[in-house]
């Protein structure tokens, strides 16, 4: 099982109402909530751990975490809000501003961390649950409990202006990247994690020096690059669709890497230290291609297995 472990929240996207003027709609998101969903409809056994409100946008998560196969074993429950997400959607590129004090997900604690089965061989970390205490640190503190036990994931998925403190930000980001196997980066997360006028090839190896042995690249209509700490190393170009907005494509592009390693048996740090450049550029296309069919339509919406035939 691959557990992600991080926020759910309500995107609230703006759309035309029926009599011509524009309204939001509440839809199922987080950064993290999309990737296990991505993978749930792709197949994989996946369950998500967050703190899930009991209001009735928690109740329509909880609803599209079991539409979509994605084990709710690991919510904990709470009386307090659902994060909301209000989005702006410009040119089809997708802007936030997150409603998030003392709701359901910011109320999680160590003592709501699972205890694990040997069946969970994967966790998966990202995404604005990373950003203020104390979940930021319960999630931290999650990372550094099971980096012996299990394949770590790491999408920190940027979100700067959000940070109560930077530094402190910045720090929790560098002890997660120490017990981390994957990380995945847009080239605006490398240039932030890593300031100055190096090329992202030598910002890449300088991230990977902080403890990943894979990192992963998005580049947007540029495609994506794989560099492994053995020296191998793996291209794709992104899939040429007509792009309707960007919401979930960072997420979905992991949902598919993901999945594509576990079916390649390389979801494990001893079989993803000796992965090979064909099984790299295999990664890279599926979850190109996964995420080519979220951008192509409206909100996070990860293509199910047989959308991709």
């Amino acid at each position: 099982m691959i557990l992600c472990a991080g926020e759910a929240l309500i995107d609230m996207i703006p759309e035309r109402t029926v009599s011509g003027g524009s309204g939001y709609v509440p839809y199922a998101g987080g950064a993290v909530f999309n990737t296990a969903i991505g993978l749930g409809r792709l197949g994989a056994d996946v369950a998500l751990f967050t703190g899930i409100s009991t209001d009735g946008f928690g109740q329509l998560l909880e609803q599209a975490l079991t539409d979509s196969r994605v084990s709710t074993d690991y919510l904990v429950h709470s009386d307090r809000l659902t994060t909301l997400a209000v989005v702006q959607l410009k040119n089809g590129h997708a802007t936030y501003n997150f409603y998030d004090d003392n709701s359901a997900g910011q109320s999680l604690r160590s003592s709501d961390l699972p205890q694990l089965p040997d069946s969970v061989q994967a966790l998966y970390f990202g995404g604005i649950s990373l950003v203020n205490g104390p979940a930021a640190d319960t999630y931290a503190e999650f990372a550094t409990q099971e980096e012996t036990r299990r394949l770590i994931m790491l999408d920190p998925n940027i979100r700067p202006g959000l940070a109560e403190d930077e530094a402190i930000y910045r720090s929790r980001l560098d002890r997660m990247l120490t017990v981390t196997d994957i990380v995945k980066l847009s080239d605006e997360d490398l240039d932030w994690l890593v300031p100055g006028p190096a090329s992202h090839a030598e910002k890449i190896q300088a991230m990977i020096a902080k403890g990943p042995m894979l990192a992963l690249l998005t580049k947007g209509a540029e495609g994506a690059e794989a560099f492994h700490r053995n020296g191998s190393t793996a291209s794709v170009a992104s899939e040429k669709v007509e792009v309707v907005d960007t919401v979930g494509a960072g997420d979905t592009f992991n949902a598919g890497a993901l999945a594509k390693m576990q079916s390649l048996g390389i979801l494990s740090r001893d079989t993803l230290n000796d992965a090979t450049e064909d099984q790299l550029s295999d990664v890279l296309a599926h979850a190109a291609k996964v995420a080519a069919v979220t951008v192509s339509r409206a909100g996070a919406n990860p293509p199910w297995s047989d959308e991709l035939n």
